[in-house]
């Protein structure tokens, strides 16, 4: 008989979600689904509030990723605006978004992902966890606690707190950088590339023990998207959204971010609260695409700082200009933390950073806003429509990991397909199952925002975890 596997929950993710494995009669794997079991209304009970009001209030979407709602939504309340906002402001902004990139990636390398890459995928799941990390390899884990460490303590230097920061604010940031601040930031940064130096080093070692999980994690041809700055180099805070094929050409840029909807568009599934975005032109869903470190660095012409500049050009000549395995994110994500840690030191030696002047001001000059910015894991688009009076009358958000879920839905039942024997089934299988999704690095808090109705779905179960009974509700009543 046809059988379904089931992991729930997945492991070792921020958010909540289970995995369906569709067995046919001979045991082999038929389907597979990434169901995204959470929800979150956002773009509903914003409605009302003023428009001054929508950063702070979208830092709280997620506490680990909450700059960079924050920079998204303070772009889009620039816009409704229409102000320019100061330089310093900027370079503020780009700061902090930087610190949130080097913590974020941290915490997804160091402590989601390598158990499996240090412990290895087979490896009891007791001890394959942070703890069993901590007692093999203490110095690979302190690394990643002191890497994630620096990060945060950028973010609370400048939104006085780690998590739900309220700094940015419609036309700029709320308070300037103190000079004292800046050199406390400045102290940390040769630590900081000496440890993601050698996570850098160490998994280019590495590589060669994994040559089954790349040619099978989400190993198929997409699109790529992420920002790009005016000489196509790497971006996160501002810049031309561009899509490349698979080879890397560039396909399209999106200079004007009103534009994102004539390019992407959104389609949801019955089974989960994750919207699958998709690119227009090719329809859905064969218009699957990729964000995220990997996307970006495909896009990007180059990085454009000296290590990062190295550290790619050593990636492209092993793996090609646009390597299709999504295995490839882990590697990606340490290029961009030596990016963010150059960058950071790039933007503290300037001396407009400790300009006074870090907001502009202004009243309701637009009636509909977009802002895009890049989070670790892709590309955040927040588009507001607010009443005269600046009151929010409408939002969508679509979210890094959503611009990801076909992706990860085809990655999923690939892994499962290659690895997944329901004749003989070990625990190890279904891990790498899990870690295909965790090499995106998904946020899900972040990024579940329904589109159209909301379904309700009420499973009761039994002391040992049979379902009995089930209520469903199609609609949105």
């Amino acid at each position: 008989m046809a059988k379904t596997i089931t992991i729930n929950p997945v492991t070792r993710i921020e958010g909540h979600a289970k995995i369906t494995i569709q067995l046919d009669e001979s045991g082999r794997v038929s389907d597979a689904q990434f169901h995204v079991t959470q929800f979150r209304g956002f773009e509903k009970f914003v409605e009302g509030r003023p428009l001054r009001e929508m950063p702070s209030i979208m830092a709280r979407i997620c506490g680990i990723c909450p700059v960079s709602h924050l920079m998204a939504s303070s772009k889009a309340c620039d816009d409704l605006l229409a102000v320019a906002i100061p330089p310093a402001a900027v370079l503020l902004r780009t700061l902090m978004n930087l610190g949130q990139l080097v913590q974020s990636h941290a915490l997804s390398f160091f402590h989601l992902s390598s158990p499996d890459l240090l412990l290895g995928m087979d490896a009891d799941p007791r001890e394959r966890n942070i703890f069993g990390l901590i007692k093999t390899h203490p110095g690979f884990a302190t690394d990643g606690v002191k890497l994630r460490k620096f990060g945060q303590d950028i973010i609370e230097r400048l939104g006085g707190k780690r998590i739900h920061p309220a700094w940015c604010v419609p036309g700029g940031v709320n308070a300037p950088l103190t000079l004292e601040h800046r050199e406390a930031i400045r102290a940390g940064i040769a630590d900081a590339f000496e440890r993601s130096r050698r996570a850098l080093d160490w998994l280019a070692a590495a590589a060669p023990r994994f040559e089954e999980e790349i040619a099978s994690f989400a190993n198929f041809p997409t699109l790529f998207m992420g920002l790009v700055g005016p000489d196509g180099q790497l971006e996160h805070y501002d810049g031309r959204l561009r899509v490349c094929d698979s080879q890397g050409t560039v396909v399209v840029d999106i200079r004007d971010p009103k534009q994102y909807g004539e390019f992407i568009g959104e389609h949801v599934e019955p089974w989960s609260y994750l919207k699958s975005p998709y690119f227009r032109p090719g329809g859905y869903p064969e218009g699957i695409y990729r964000v995220g470190p990997l996307a970006r660095l495909i896009c990007a012409e180059q990085c454009g700082t000296p290590m990062a500049d190295e550290a790619l050009a050593t990636f492209r000549s092993r793996w090609g200009r646009a390597p299709s395995s999504s295995f490839h994110y882990h590697w990606a994500r340490l290029i961009e933390i030596i990016y963010g840690l150059e960058r950071i030191a790039q933007l503290l030696d300037d001396p407009a950073i400790l300009d006074s002047r870090v907001q502009s001001t202004a009243g309701v000059n637009r009636l509909e806003g977009v802002g895009i910015s890049e989070a670790p894991r892709g590309t955040i688009i927040h588009h507001y429509k607010i009443s005269p009076d600046g009151l929010m009358q409408w939002a969508n958000l679509i979210i890094a990991t959503g611009h990801n879920n076909l992706a990860m839905n085809r990655g999923v039942k690939q892994v499962a397909e290659r690895f997944v024997d329901g004749n003989r089934l070990k625990e190890g299988m279904l891990n790498r199952v899990e870690a295909v999704v965790r090499a995106f690095d998904p946020c899900l808090s972040c990024s579940t925002h329904a589109w159209g109705q909301m379904p309700l779905a009420i499973e009761l179960l039994d002391h040992s975890g049979q379902v009995v009974d089930s209520l469903a509700r199609a609609d949105g009543s």
